[in-house]
């Protein structure tokens, strides 16, 4: 994912803005030079506060809104430009997904799925088989008769999924799919998705609040905060390394390991006088993440080490740990270079008496 146009992308926003207009004159802008390329067969999130304008740069690559400035290409054809015959050929290959389902209450599960085919005017026997796959890649074949009314949350999203992949679309759309479901079928959902993205090489873009669904199923990630997007990368590069302080904060709640309260009223930014320990936050990257490193530098170093809270996940197929330690002041640059040495990040957090 790069900050350019990329012709061979699946998705481009290129210098992207939309601006909407005011009741009683004006126009209040909500995204403001966007530029984003997705390339093909990778799962992309976007990650915003409400209002950030997320939703609204999603239904440009469908069409159901229009940019005020830029350009939005799917397959390299500029959907804003399109019209009639050119516009519904592109939103053939672009499927959609929504936070809330928008099942037709009075069409069964198989009804629901075979909608799209029908409106396309496929013939019956040809939609039959099609929507037969489709439930049960969904895992949904004994629910095929069932109304939505009869399902659970995490059953409907399943028949929105199925749904979404009918007109066999080339690129995938979701907005907030998880964000009314518990986390447990949240987890099942984007494992669902992520069957989807490897076996039918659909690219798919995403939108959420959630870091943890970013974590989860995302190769790439963009951070879009104001109606801009202020950092965009590999998804491990961004949990890894954040730059800009929206990002931190919606990290915090995932990997932002906290320090206990009784230290945090404790801590002070300056060293204070006397014997002192200083805070540190260490980043654990890579296969090292699960190395004995602590362990080690004492064994090395003789310096002792005081874990303060701490946890190691994974993003992607790769480790990722941050820890919270506590180091004598006067052994604290020794033990930090010792880390640094070994490939690890370290910052600084504070000192306490």
């Amino acid at each position: 994912m790069q900050n350019e146009t990329a012709t061979g992308a699946a998705i481009t926003f290129d210098k992207v803005g939309k601006s909407f207009p005011k009741k009683g004159g004006g126009s209040v802008t909500v995204l403001e030079d966007i530029s984003l390329s997705v390339e093909p067969g990778t799962i992309t999130g976007i990650i915003g506060r409400s209002g950030a304008g997320k939703s609204t740069l999603l239904r440009m690559v469908n069409g159901l809104e229009q940019p005020t400035a830029g350009q939005v290409l799917v397959g390299g054809r500029d959907v804003g430009a399109a019209k009639g015959g050119d516009l519904r050929a592109i939103r053939r290959e672009v499927g959609m997904i929504f936070q809330h389902f928008n099942l037709l209450s009075s069409r069964t599960v198989y009804d629901n799925v075979a909608l799209p085919l029908e409106v396309a005017g496929l013939p019956a026997r040809d939609i039959k088989p099609r929507v037969g796959d489709l439930i049960a890649r969904v895992g949904l074949q004994d629910l095929a008769n069932r109304y939505p009314a009869e399902l659970s949350g995490g059953q409907k999203q399943r028949v929105g999924i199925a749904r979404a992949l009918a007109s066999q679309p080339k690129v995938l759309l979701t907005d907030e799919a998880t964000s009314a479901l518990d986390p447990e079928t949240t987890q099942t959902v984007l494992e669902l998705l992520g069957d989807i993205n490897r076996d039918l090489g659909l690219t798919i873009l995403l939108i959420t609040h959630e870091m943890a669904v970013v974590r989860d199923i995302a190769s790439h990630v963009a951070v879009i905060d104001g109606g801009k997007i202020v950092e965009d990368g590999t998804t491990y590069d961004i949990f890894t390394a954040p730059r800009h302080a929206t990002t931190q904060s919606f990290l915090s709640s995932v990997t932002g390991v906290t320090l206990p309260r009784f230290i945090a009223r404790q801590m002070t930014p300056d060293r204070p006088e006397g014997p002192a320990r200083e805070v540190i936050r260490i980043t654990f990257l890579g296969d090292n993440a699960t190395d004995p490193l602590l362990a080690q530098m004492g064994t090395d170093l003789g310096v002792q080490v005081n874990i303060l809270a701490g946890a190691v996940e994974e993003i992607g197929p790769r480790p990722f740990g941050n820890l919270l330690i506590s180091v004598d002041v006067d052994r604290a640059l020794q033990a930090r270079s010792y880390l640094e040495h070994h490939d690890q990040r370290t910052e600084v957090l504070g000192y306490v008496g």
